[in-house]
């Protein structure tokens, strides 16, 4: 965590200092979203079903593992699903960029560059996402897209709004930026499709936005990450999850510059592997100085697209699936069942 995450998460004192530039966010973030509501601002629907997958605070929390997920389970129902992102840390030349898997992450950013190799999708980068959207549309035929990080978008229509919660951190000091991590207020998760917890819910409390009237309305799901094993990031060799790639006594490094470092070092730690931990800020661009001299360097598949023009023998990415319940998949056929009635 940076120092002002940290001061999040614990409420320190000194961030009521903030409580004004906090009313003012709130203030512009309302009437921005107003804006869009009332037809102040364009908001562009396309002719296909359109999954937001997002979050409400600053800093991972499983979004793309879970945009991973709904690609696969979207393909098994028969459907043509493509991804547009906002391509967050890349620059391309021109937009909307489609991302293939040998596009570099310096144009296209680390999660749509992750999600290309590990979904075969298309995959869409613009800022604009509309104009992301269209190209999906009209250069890979997609007939429904997954806008991922999109729930403050609100130039793009959208079908269905999931908000990814990080069940075991909840929303630190449920404040808005720039004194808390909430990019809206809670409220907003009572407007959304679905929650889905990463983790559960155990960290929310009953005024988190969940309840309209006392009453729970906004379904919610539990999300699971699983590991799902090894891959060397040299030349592509896979093991189970259960061998660790570092040999009995050689020291091993583990690197994440993602949303929630911890998590990532959470898991080896559950896996049994004793690592030193060095975490770098989310979508960190690594250099040859930032890999640790250990004998072993271990890191996230995030991270590993953007060590791939660095890797050496040591590195090793550990691969990590979304695993929702199983009612999150009746719930989310019903909802696309029903929209096909509703267009026929």
């Amino acid at each position: 965590m940076t120092p002002i995450e940290r001061a999040w998460y614990r409420d320190a004192r000194w961030l009521t200092l903030l409580a004004p530039l906090e009313g003012l966010y709130r203030l512009l973030a309302g009437r921005r979203r107003q804006a869009y509501l009332e037809g102040r601002r364009t908001v562009w629907l396309p002719p296909v079903p359109v999954i937001v997958v997002g979050n409400l605070s600053v800093g991972g929390t499983g979004k793309s593992p879970l945009v991973a997920w709904l690609v696969r389970w979207l393909q098994m129902q028969g459907w043509q699903p493509g991804i547009v992102s906002r391509g967050y840390g890349g620059k391309a030349a021109s937009y909307p960029l489609l991302v293939s898997p040998a596009t570099p992450v310096a144009q296209s950013g680390d999660e749509p560059l992750m999600l290309a190799q590990q979904t075969g999708v298309a995959v869409a980068v613009d800022p604009d996402r509309p104009r992301a959207a269209r190209a999906l549309l009209e250069q890979a035929g997609c007939d429904i897209v997954i806008a991922d990080d999109g729930l403050q978008h609100y130039a793009l229509g959208r079908t269905l709004e999931l908000a990814v919660v990080d069940g075991a951190r909840g929303f630190g000091n449920r404040r808005c930026l720039p004194r808390g991590p909430l990019r809206e207020p809670l409220a907003r998760l009572g407007e959304v499709d679905a929650l889905v917890g990463n983790g559960g819910f155990s960290a929310l409390q009953a005024d988190d936005g969940l309840r309209v009237d006392g009453e729970q309305r906004t379904p919610r799901f539990a999300m699971t990450l699983v590991p799902v094993g090894w891959r060397h990031l040299l030349d592509g060799c896979r093991r189970p999850v259960t061998e660790s790639p570092a040999a009995a006594g050689e020291s091993v490094a583990a690197i994440a510059g993602i949303g929630h470092p911890q998590r990532f070092f959470d898991t080896l730690d559950a896996l049994g592997i004793a690592h030193e931990a060095y975490p770098f800020s989310d979508h960190h661009r690594f250099s040859a100085v930032d890999l640790p001299a250990a004998s072993t360097i271990l890191m996230t598949a995030k991270d590993g697209v953007k060590c791939a023009d660095l890797a050496d023998a040591r590195c090793w990415v550990l691969d990590v699936e979304a695993r929702p319940e199983p009612d999150f998949e009746a719930w989310l056929r019903e909802q696309l069942e029903a929209l096909a009635m509703a267009r026929d």
